[in-house]
């Protein structure tokens, strides 16, 4: 069994136990810049971070952001993918990895989108429309163009605000 400390930094991937890359400095404040702007728009408790999603059976995984469909007080169980209207990675050793093995998994299990922040290379890569395990629709977005999430698409963001 896993200490506390242990379970924080690794997730389970297709079966198997996954370190996650510990978050330097760009990260976490891209990630604090990411939760301001979305509890901006969807509240405290609709716009978590770090919450672990239980996909299926054999993955479990952290991702940097999620915006739930109800409160997070509401839940007594797992968060699955039926309760998401987003999900966020802020990337950057693991790049590669987010944008096949974790969109492969968030595709198949029909999470309606989810985004990849690459903090190194300063943009956005958004993934919708989820259909046979992939994503339809992969558009990237340089740090001066203004995106907004589909849950909310009056409430757009420039990328390098959230670098």
């Amino acid at each position: 069994m896993l200490t506390p400390e242990e379970a924080e930094r690794h997730e389970l991937i297709e079966g198997e136990l996954i370190r996650k890359p510990i978050k330097a400095y760009p990260q976490s404040r891209a990630a604090m810049l990411l939760m301001e702007w979305l509890r901006g728009i969807f509240g405290l408790t609709h716009a978590v971070q770090g919450p672990t999603i239980e996909v299926d059976p054999t993955n479990e995984i952290d991702p940097t952001a999620v915006v739930l469909h109800r409160s997070l007080f509401e839940f007594s169980g797992p968060i699955r993918p039926e309760d998401l209207r987003l999900i966020v990675e802020i990337s950057s050793s693991g790049l590669a990895f987010d944008l096949t093995t974790k969109a492969r998994i968030y595709a198949r299990s029909g999470i309606v989108e989810y985004w990849v922040l690459d903090v190194d290379g300063r943009r956005l890569i958004v993934h919708r429309e989820p259909a046979e395990g992939q994503y339809r629709s992969v558009v990237t977005f340089g740090e001066e163009e203004r995106v907004a999430t589909s849950a909310a698409p009056e409430q757009d963001v420039r990328v390098g605000d959230l670098l």
